[in-house]
């Protein structure tokens, strides 16, 4: 996931948000968020299928305040700054969990930190409860819809 310039066409497999927000770029390249998509997402052989409307479209997440989103602004920035000190490593390469960078590690811990707790004062022990969190927001957010 990442920004493209103007001109890019986008392939049918792919989706873009258009003038996306930089803490929104962060918010779905959180730790929380990719749960979500691992769970209600579908699959191509091995790959996860993203899919505007499982996963984007009803993916919870709480209103939150300005100062909040500036705080994921500047954790997703300091990721994409991590990933330019690698200008000769695909995403692929970066995100191989045997071979990901240090310091990129370290600026995804960061922004899921600050992404959990949108949700809750501590972070999260593992996906189960991010998950069990994230179905209590969505069964909530569902019987306001009806």
């Amino acid at each position: 996931m990442g920004f493209l310039s103007k001109g890019t066409v986008v392939a049918d497999s792919a989706f873009a948000v258009y003038d996306a927000p930089m803490w929104l770029f962060g918010i779905l390249t959180s730790k929380i968020h990719m749960a979500w998509v691992k769970i209600v997402g579908g699959r191509l052989e091995t790959r996860y299928r993203y899919s505007a409307q499982l996963c984007y479209n009803t993916f919870p997440f709480p209103k939150i305040s300005e100062e909040k989103k500036k705080q994921i602004e500047s954790a997703a920035e300091e990721v994409l700054l991590c990933r330019e000190d690698y200008p000769d490593k695909t995403l692929a390469d970066l995100y191989d969990p045997d071979k990901m960078p240090d310091n990129l590690r370290q600026a995804h811990h960061a922004l899921d930190l600050i992404v959990e707790s949108c949700y809750q004062d501590k972070p999260f022990e593992n996906d189960e409860e991010r998950l069990e969190c994230l179905f209590k927001l969505y069964e909530k957010m569902t019987k306001k819809e009806k």
